[in-house]
């Protein structure tokens, strides 16, 4: 892949579209690329806000108005259907006859029976109007606590992307790469004069739920937990490591029970030095 093309990928890595070699190569590129990185961090900052949620707020009294005004809207008229005249020849007797149902008479008692249901009609439309309002009210409170929290994993997700961006685009920024025991790769970026380490993965194998990556500083041969790695669903991962990273000389990576461990219990599946030229 050209340097040009690699140029071309930067909306593709800010939404999470690259996979496999293509990505190792542009996270390759994107540490002694400026332009693509500052490029990756507005793209990456956009995306946050398109997946935020708007939050709209109801008035406070819009319950209490809906209410006061049920008053003063004036109830439709049941629809009524006009009864068939059956009365006639060939129907002695029948619906339309004197003694049936539809005779004389029986046409005030479907009057009274409808003026009945008209009465009642205003207390249905009430009832109906409250539950909706209360279902409102609620679905409103829902929809607002749904929104804040996305809102503020939205901007949790753009102030890591901006953090990352700034140590891969840092001007002294430095990196290692190696292979990861099990199939992958691993990239480790440092910048002396932030005082930040970034780490980027691509291809980690899948591990099962009780199992889980976690990130360490080399203090000169004592390893210190720089947190957790968690892949998202391409197998890739990126994250700033923990602060005081002036003091390491290198990072490793190993494989761990779900929560991770104080001190590995297993040997790093990948063990980075930061270089010297740093």
């Amino acid at each position: 892949m050209t340097g040009a093309e690699l140029h071309t990928l930067t909306g593709a890595y800010a939404v999470h579209a690259l996979f496999g070699r293509e990505r190792e190569a542009f996270l390759r590129h994107l540490v002694v690329c400026e332009a693509c990185a500052q490029e990756v961090r507005e793209l990456e900052a956009t995306a946050a806000r398109l997946g935020s949620a708007a939050a709209v707020t109801p008035p406070p009294r819009m319950k209490e108005q809906v209410l006061a005004r049920i008053a003063d809207v004036r109830q439709l008229p049941p629809e009524v259907e006009e009864p068939t005249d059956l009365s006639g020849p060939g129907w002695p007797g029948g619906v339309g006859g004197p003694g049936g149902p539809g005779g004389p008479g029986d046409g005030a008692r479907a009057h009274r029976g409808g003026s009945r249901w008209a009465r009642r009609l205003p207390k249905f439309a009430l009832a109906a109007c409250l539950a909706a309002a209360s279902v409102a009210g609620v679905l409103a409170h829902q929809w607002r606590e749904d929104a804040q929290r996305e809102q503020a994993r939205a901007h949790r997700a753009e102030q890591r992307a901006r953090d990352l961006a700034g140590v891969l685009g840092a001007p002294d920024a430095v990196s290692a790469t190696g292979r990861i025991k099990g199939g992958g790769n691993g990239v480790v970026v440092y910048s002396r004069s932030r005082g930040e380490a970034a780490f980027l993965a691509g291809g980690l194998p899948q591990l099962p739920a009780s199992k889980t990556y976690q990130l360490w500083f080399d203090d000169n041969g004592t390893m210190r937990s720089a947190g957790l790695l968690r892949p998202d669903q391409a197998h890739d991962a990126a994250t700033l490591l923990a602060p005081d990273v002036r003091q390491a000389s290198g990072v490793g990576l190993t494989v761990e029970p779900a929560g991770g461990s104080r001190e590995p219990s297993t040997a790093p599946v990948l063990l980075l030095n930061f270089p010297s030229s740093a």
